[in-house]
């Protein structure tokens, strides 16, 4: 009988190509949760930041630049990746919580949302304690928008946000646009320029609120910096 006869000889190739393509799969993996296939952000430049043509949420609602959010007391800014994630309400809320520091400091919290469908920002709203601004262009996602699909469901960091912000009582919906990622500015008045500036790297990625409370508190408000001229 021939090894092509022999019933042994199919059996270890396919166990030798399951075996590979568990290889294969394990890998995948494995690369998956390292930062390799993750696009590197382009940090803003403050004077992109300052052009970004934003939108009130009112029922008339006003056209503003973005600099006019900083201009005077400088601002914390949440660049909000979709309203309905329970990922980002967790964020916001933890920014939130920062809100009367914040405030003792002089320095606004908003955030900006990319679109504003149904009820999204009305409901994201009791998680943010500040005012919230459209931006239809998505230039608070730039100057390179990144973005994360799939592959943020097989990344081990994600899962445990996931479990996090679940266990913190959080809960969200599906609505709307999620896969561009967002992040967290602190932004200084004038031309101070931008303090901190944080990227979603992956779904759940937050700010650590430490740096951005040492990073408001850098921030020299136009009104002091004028009398002491």
């Amino acid at each position: 009988m021939s090894f092509l006869q022999d019933p042994s000889f199919f059996t270890m190739g396919m166990w030798s190509i399951g075996a590979g393509a568990l290889g294969a799969a394990a890998l995948a993996l494995l690369l998956a949760n390292t930062d390799v296939f993750l696009s590197k952000p382009q940090k803003a430049a403050l004077e992109y930041l300052e052009d970004i043509d934003l939108k009130t949420l009112e029922k008339e609602p006003r056209t503003l630049k973005a600099k006019e959010l900083w201009e005077k007391n400088g601002a914390v800014i949440m660049a909000v990746r979709r309203p309905g994630c329970f990922l980002c309400r967790e964020e916001a809320a933890d920014l939130s919580s920062l809100k009367s520091m914040l405030d003792q400091l002089g320095v606004p919290l908003y955030a900006v949302v990319k679109e504003h469908i149904r009820t999204e920002v009305e409901d994201f709203q009791p998680y943010f304690k500040g005012e919230i601004f459209l931006d239809e262009k998505k230039k608070f996602y730039g100057p390179q928008r990144r973005k994360m699909m799939f592959m943020g469901f097989i990344r081990l960091g994600v899962w445990y946000n996931f479990f996090r912000a679940w266990n913190g009582g959080f809960s969200g919906n599906l609505e709307g646009e999620g896969f561009i990622l967002g992040g967290v500015f602190v932004v200084g008045s004038g031309k101070q320029g931008i303090l901190l500036e944080h990227r979603e790297k992956e779904f759940g990625d937050k700010v650590n609120l430490l740096s951005v409370l040492e990073a408001a508190k850098m921030i020299k408000p136009q009104t002091l910096a004028s009398e002491k001229k």
